[in-house]
């Protein structure tokens, strides 16, 4: 955690930063495995408790899986000093204080986490009526503390709360600025001297992008509950957040409910997604006493695999029909021919459905792995069918013959420089995505503008060999508005952008140059008081219309007759190869 990354918004940079995290993935922290007491046991902890959490994880195979952390949570305080401003423990429930708790943790092989607050009080003073938990928040001994539960203790991972932080949750009436609390806090941390603690920020919302600076995980959205709308509402909170998930730093969906009253279908979907969109995986049921189908879930290695992929990508949503999504990333190397699919349904029936594979980048015949059930489903071509029951999700590993340059770039895929849930987004003037039946995914950018940092990048457009391209922006505005298309730093053109009204979809044409490799494409204005219109999508395509856009890091062919019979290609029959575009490259014998 405290190799710190500043964050890139520098025009001059910015081109460089998707290289960089690419370059970097094999070296980043992968999203924290463990299991946290506060799901099941709430303030109602003890030694005996966590020792016994500790002893279940290594004895049901969890530990084998890739969990690693013990986090304790709240209810371990027992007050502060008054005189020396210690912090106390707990007398009844942790009797021999935390260190050998700490030790025993450490026995096992595992690591130790621990919790606190940004403010006076924590969560369950407050909520929960623990009355003796007073003045134990980090507020006023950020330094004191943190020697204590990393030098003292040894503890590996801490998350921090902030209910002493919001007047409405704590007895003070503090109401804390997080950003400056957060800081402060990771500076204590790294007075430390330890570079390996991680610290998970818990604001119950986004709390803007200066949290991926000073922390590996950060909290979306208010606290997870066993139930189906709880973990339906997180997923639909999450969906569009993929771009904040870079370089070894994730969004956090909060704690695993799986084994907790979910039903089956609900609890594969729970753990899947959380698996896909890389989010931390923190079991939250009583690990002493798993069910099979549970145990199994938890322990299924091809799914944890997705999560603690070396690229720590979370998925991104490609396609969106009716009340279905369908989620995709890279696995195992950037831009590659290997990508994991998800299928979610979250309604309340059941859907069949499809995808083609150019529109997940994928071109030839694919190799479908189901990784639920760890088996191959054999080799697919143009596209694939999938029946998902309700509440159900179907998760699978492509492997292809060629990956396709990506054509379309949704702007809920993009990247807003000024994005943040905590405040009101118009008084701050930050971005945010809304939902528009007219746009080509379902969603829009919107409240973009008024402010240079307010603007949207693309960081990941990927061009095999670079040279011209041409844009198209699609955009909502009822009214004459300007954009600034900027590529990989310098200022391209200014579109004077008017769609005729507020629910009709405009568009701008330009040419662009590419590098090659990755480029980062920015939408901006430079005005502090004017609007930009809404985004819906850019595509990219080659200028060239005798070059197709193929397969990645293989130079396309120039030329090829178009025909509907069968050619052969490197001793394979392939159809029509202009049209679909996918087999044919430089240097290889097209024979028909």
């Amino acid at each position: 955690m405290k190799n710190l990354r500043k964050h890139l918004l520098c025009p001059k940079t910015l081109a460089l930063l998707a290289s960089f995290c690419a370059s970097a993935a094999m070296a980043q922290d992968r999203p924290t495995m463990g299991w946290s007491s506060w799901n099941t046991f709430g303030l109602n902890i003890s030694e005996k408790t966590i020792k016994n959490q500790a002893a279940a994880m290594r004895q049901k195979g969890l530990l084998k899986a890739g969990y690693t952390y013990i986090n304790i949570d709240d209810g371990y305080f027992g007050g502060r000093n008054k005189k020396t401003g210690e912090l106390l423990i707990h007398k009844t429930r942790f009797p021999n204080g935390l260190q050998p708790v700490v030790n025993y943790i450490h026995r096992l092989g595992m690591k130790a986490g621990i919790y606190s607050d940004g403010g006076k009080n924590t969560c369950g003073n407050y909520h929960g009526g623990d009355t003796i938990a007073h003045d134990v928040g980090l507020y006023g001994y950020d330094e004191r503390d943190c020697e204590f539960f990393f030098n003292e203790c040894g503890f590996d991972f801490i998350k921090v709360d902030f209910c002493g932080g919001v007047d409405y949750h704590n007895s003070e009436h503090l109401n804390l600025d997080a950003e400056t609390r957060y800081k402060q806090i990771a500076a204590a941390i790294e007075k430390t001297g330890r570079t390996d603690v991680r610290m998970n920020v818990c604001r119950w919302d986004y709390p803007g992008n200066w949290v991926h600076d000073i922390a590996i995980s950060w909290r979306t959205t208010g606290d997870i509950n066993a139930s189906w709308g709880s973990v339906k509402d997180i997923l639909k909170q999450n969906l569009y957040l993929s771009a904040y998930c870079y370089g070894g730093h994730y969004n956090d969906m909060d704690m695993l409910e799986v084994g907790r009253g979910l039903s089956k279908e609900e609890d594969r979907t729970h753990f899947g997604m959380w698996c896909i969109m890389a989010s931390p995986l923190l079991i939250g049921c009583d690990m002493s006493n798993l069910n099979t189908n549970t145990l199994t879930l938890l322990r299924n290695t091809e799914l944890i695999a997705l999560n603690q992929d070396s690229l720590c990508l979370q998925a991104y949503v490609v396609q969106h029909k009716g009340d279905t999504y369908v989620l995709v990333k890279d696995i195992e190397n950037l831009y590659g021919t290997t990508r994991a699919v998800a299928f979610y349904n979250p309604s309340d029936k059941a859907a069949d459905m499809s995808i083609k594979f150019e529109d997940l980048d994928l071109g030839g015949d694919v190799l479908v792995r189901d990784l639920y059930e760890k088996e191959d489903l054999g080799t697919m071509t143009e596209s694939m069918n999938v029946s998902v029951p309700a509440h159900g999700t179907r998760i699978y590993r492509l492997q292809a013959d060629v990956r396709l340059e990506r054509v379309l770039y949704e702007a809920e895929t993009a990247y807003l420089g000024k994005y943040q849930e905590i405040f009101n987004n118009q008084a701050y003037k930050s971005a945010i995505y809304e939902s528009n039946s007219s746009c080509s995914g379902g969603m829009q950018a919107t409240w973009l503008g008024s402010d240079p940092k307010n603007d949207l990048q693309w960081r990941n457009v990927y061009s095999d060999q670079g040279g011209k391209y041409n844009m198209i922006i699609k955009y909502i505005s009822g009214e004459s508005r300007n954009i600034v298309v900027n590529v990989n730093g310098k200022d391209v053109k200014t579109l004077s952008c008017n769609s005729g009204g507020w629910g009709t979809i405009g568009s701008k044409s330009l040419s662009v140059e590419l590098e090659p490799g990755e480029n980062v494409i920015r939408l901006y204005n430079k005005s502090s008081s004017s609007w930009m219109p809404n985004i819906d999508c850019m595509t990219l395509r080659p200028a060239d219309n005798d070059r197709l856009t193929v397969g990645i890091n293989r130079p396309a062919v120039q030329s090829v007759t178009t025909d509907n019979s069968f050619y052969t290609l490197d001793g394979r029959k392939v159809k029509n190869p202009t049209t679909k575009g996918i087999y044919i490259h430089k240097g290889q014998k097209v024979l028909k």
